[in-house]
C-alpha cells in the first residue's frame, strides 16, 4: 500500500514521524506533500531524518514556501521542490491519504 501525508499546518510533526514509521515498519510506502504553513516544518531535523528514509517520498510546494520566506537552501536532497502537482500526483498513486 501506498500512503499518502498531506502536511498543511506546522503543529503535527510527531504524528507525521510515527504513522509514517508505523507504515514503513508494515512494509508500505509513504509519500509526504508538504504546503500551507507545513512548509514551516521543512528544516526540522525530525522531518530531514523522516525524509532520508527508504520507502518515503517527500516534496513541497515551493510557492507556499517562498510565501514564508522558507528557502530551500539546507534541505535534504530527499525533499523536492515542486508545485500543487506534486500533491495531485501522491492524491493520484497513494491507496490512502492523511491530512494533517
Amino acid at each position: 500500500m501506498k500512503l499518502g501525508i498531506l502536511i498543511n499546518t506546522d503543529r503535527h510533526l510527531a504524528h507525521v514521524t510515527g504513522i509514517t514509521h508505523a507504515a514503513l515498519d508494515k512494509g508500505h510506502e509513504v509519500i509526504i506533500f508538504v504546503m500551507d504553513d507545513g512548509t514551516k516544518l521543512l528544516n526540522a531535523p525530525a522531518m530531514q531524518e523522516l525524509c532520508r528514509l527508504t520507502g518515503v517520498a517527500t516534496s513541497f510546494c515551493s510557492f507556499n514556501a517562498r510565501q514564508r520566506d522558507i528557502g530551500d537552501e539546507g534541505l535534504s536532497q530527499e525533499i523536492a521542490a515542486g508545485s500543487q502537482l506534486n500533491n495531485v500526483a501522491m492524491n493520484r498513486i497513494a491507496d490512502k491519504v492523511i491530512v494533517l
